[in-house]
């Protein structure tokens, strides 16, 4: 590293590694979601309360961005529109994430129409043309995770395992993705 580069905090072997390592978390995080159907998204109310709501995922190629429908006369959509810091939890096949991140609400017919399923039309029959219908954007700032793979019985068993050994449990791979 040049002087210049101790200088400025400039190392250009360390930004590739952390492209590298966005890219291997961003990929982790995809393979934990991808069978998550249903999250909670985490607000904070008018009155600086958290609230928590199942939403339906709408897009699980996860990029770094969630997707979900909302209606804009709701309650969700005026926590968003005040303070749009939000957190999203998933817990799907023993694994479990918490994304953080800004929200934004985004109108986009087409954005919609791509994304529409018979889920979404369960709550808004209309289709994407309903009256209110918006999607929201989160676009995370990083992500915490907890991997357990396996059956429960093998979770168990290694559970058990720990107690009879006198061992902390080992429950899995555990880490952090900044995104």
């Amino acid at each position: 590293m040049s002087d210049a580069d101790k200088a400025t905090g400039a190392d250009p072997h360390g930004a590739d590694q952390q492209t590298d390592e966005q890219a291997e978390g961003r990929k982790k995080l995809a393979a934990l979601v991808k069978d998550a159907r249903i999250a909670m998204l985490n607000t904070i109310d008018a009155d600086g309360h958290l609230v928590s709501r199942p939403m339906g995922l709408q897009e699980v190629e996860f990029d770094g961005d969630l997707w979900f429908f909302a209606d804009e006369h709701s309650d969700l959509a005026a926590d968003l529109t005040a303070v749009p810091d939000v957190n999203v939890s998933f817990s799907a096949n023993g694994s479990w994430v918490s994304v953080s991140g800004k929200a934004e609400i985004v109108r986009d017919r087409e954005r919609s129409k791509e994304l529409w399923n018979t889920f979404v039309d369960a709550w808004f029959p209309d289709g994407p043309e309903t009256p209110g219908v918006l999607l929201i954007k989160v676009h995370a700032d990083a992500a915490q995770y907890w991997d357990t793979p396996g059956a429960k019985v093998v979770q168990l068993m290694s559970m058990v395992k720990s107690k009879i050994k006198g061992e902390r449990y080992d429950g899995g791979e555990t880490g952090t993705v900044t995104l």
